[in-house]
């Protein structure tokens, strides 16, 4: 049997409160490393969902320094399981904006990799409007990770939330056994694209993908969609979470990558 890599998505209704959701952070990351996960995902904004758009810029660390990223390292030595510490708030070159920024912290709690959130969501509506932009400052890097874990590699591309929406990340960042995208899409668009856009990415990219969301009404009356899932190189469905806090596992495999890459080599064939 090809190696087999066992990974959880966690699943939470973030509030306005950092200590609060890093103790349920800390609760649902020990469940999903006693459940036998390698590896473990927070979802966006999982340490902040904030009452105003500003709370997050006077929450952000430095990069390598702060309260947030000291207990993420002590998350993932605790467990010994490699965290993706879906996005915090990081310093920005704008002293009025932060970076969304994804964390990747090994088992001796280092941290090993970084991607800054490039596509910025925004909308406007005759009774709503909505503009990423105005806290947050756009990265410029595709995200990529490998893991050496049970003597094999593992990579993984890193994106988050509005970037599932532009298919030529992905493309870009070529073969990959897996995407990681934490998200916290909101429950208009959620229920109709979420599922069809990360089974898209499965599907065209022959991969894994591996959301973590953000799932229910939050205290700052947003309404987030949830439905964290574990999606195979085939597109199906392997585990879902609706609603609500939890989390998801599941195992990659090589064998499948290998299975549906042979049976239908589409990579192959590409002209552009």
């Amino acid at each position: 049997m090809s190696p087999e890599l066992k990974v959880a998505s966690i699943q939470m209704v973030s509030t306005p409160d950092i200590k609060e959701n890093l103790d349920t952070a800390a609760r649902l990351i020990k469940g999903a490393a006693t459940a036998g996960a390698e590896v473990a995902v927070l979802p966006e904004y999982f340490c902040l969902m904030g009452l105003k758009d500003t709370d997050k810029v006077r929450a952000r660390e430095a990069p390598g320094a702060g309260p947030i990223q000291e207990r993420l390292a002590a998350f993932a030595t605790e467990n010994n399981i490699h965290l993706v510490a879906g996005t915090i708030p990081l310093e920005a070159a704008e002293s009025n904006k932060v970076l969304n920024t994804t964390l990747v912290f090994d088992p001796q709690g280092q941290q090993i990799a970084r991607y800054d959130k490039i596509h910025l969501f925004g909308f406007q509506t005759a009774n709503e409007r909505y503009e990423e932009s105005e806290t947050i400052a756009a990265g410029s890097v595709p995200g990529e990770l490998t893991l050496h874990i049970n003597q094999t590699d593992w990579r993984f591309g890193l994106s988050i939330c509005y970037d599932l929406r532009f298919p030529e990340l992905y493309r870009g960042l070529g073969s990959v056994d897996c995407h990681i995208i934490p998200a916290a899409f909101t429950y208009t668009t959620g229920k109709d694209h979420w599922e069809i856009l990360l089974r898209a990415r499965a599907i065209e990219n022959q991969c894994y993908v591996l959301s973590s969301a953000q799932g229910g009404a939050h205290l700052n009356q947003r309404r987030t969609w949830g439905n964290s899932m574990l999606i195979d190189p085939w597109g199906a469905v392997l585990a879902n979470l609706p609603e609500g806090e939890g989390f998801i596992t599941g195992a990659l495999s090589k064998d499948k990558l290998k299975e549906v890459r042979s049976k239908l080599p589409a990579l192959k064939h590409r002209r552009l």
